[in-house]
C-alpha cells in the first residue's frame, strides 16, 4: 500500500511538472531573433533572390548579420545593373518623436548606403530618404509590427 501510495504521488508530480513547462514553453513564430524582425511575409524582391529591405533592432542603425548578407547580394545584382539607380528609404517604428524617428530612420538608409558603397557600388547611383515612423508596414502596436517597420528599403529609380 505504501509503495503504491508513493508510485502515485511520484507520477502526479511528474505529470504536473510536465503540464507546467508545456505552459511555460513559449511558441516561437521564427519571425523575431532578439528584436529583429527575421520573416519573410513583409519583404519583396529587387530581383529574384535579392531582397528589398534589410531590418534593425529598437534605436539602432548598426546592421545585423543578416542585413549585411542582403545587402551583399543588393551589390552583386547592382554591380550586374550598371545603369540602375536607387533609393535606400529609411523607416522607424512608431515609438518616438517624429524628429527622432525621421533622424533614425536616415541613419539606418545611410548605414545600408555606405554598406553598398564598401562592395562598389557608387555613391552617385544611391539616394537616401527617412520616412521615419510615417510610413509602415504593419500598423499594429505589437513587438512583431514594430519590428518590421524598423528597416530601410532598397527601391529602384530607372
Amino acid at each position: 500500500m505504501k509503495f503504491n501510495m508513493n508510485l502515485k504521488t511520484i507520477l502526479l508530480v511528474l505529470f504536473a511538472s510536465i503540464a507546467l513547462s508545456a505552459c511555460a514553453a513559449k511558441k516561437s513564430t521564427g519571425d523575431l531573433e532578439g528584436d529583429v524582425y527575421t520573416g519573410k511575409d513583409t519583404v519583396e524582391y529587387l530581383a529574384k533572390g535579392v531582397p528589398d529591405r534589410i531590418f534593425f533592432a529598437t534605436n539602432k542603425s548598426k546592421l545585423t548579420t543578416r542585413s549585411r548578407d542582403t545587402l551583399r547580394k543588393q551589390a552583386t545584382y547592382l554591380r550586374k545593373n550598371k545603369d540602375l539607380n536607387v533609393t535606400i528609404e529609411g523607416h522607424a517604428d512608431e515609438r518616438g518623436t517624429r524628429e527622432y524617428n525621421l533622424a533614425l530612420g536616415e541613419r539606418r538608409a545611410n548605414a545600408a548606403k555606405d554598406y553598398l558603397m564598401t562592395y562598389g557600388i557608387s555613391g552617385k547611383r544611391i539616394s537616401v530618404i527617412s520616412y521615419g515612423k510615417e510610413r509602415p508596414v504593419n500598423t499594429a502596436s505589437t513587438p512583431l509590427a514594430w519590428s518590421q517597420n524598423r528597416r530601410s528599403v532598397t527601391v529602384k529609380v530607372n
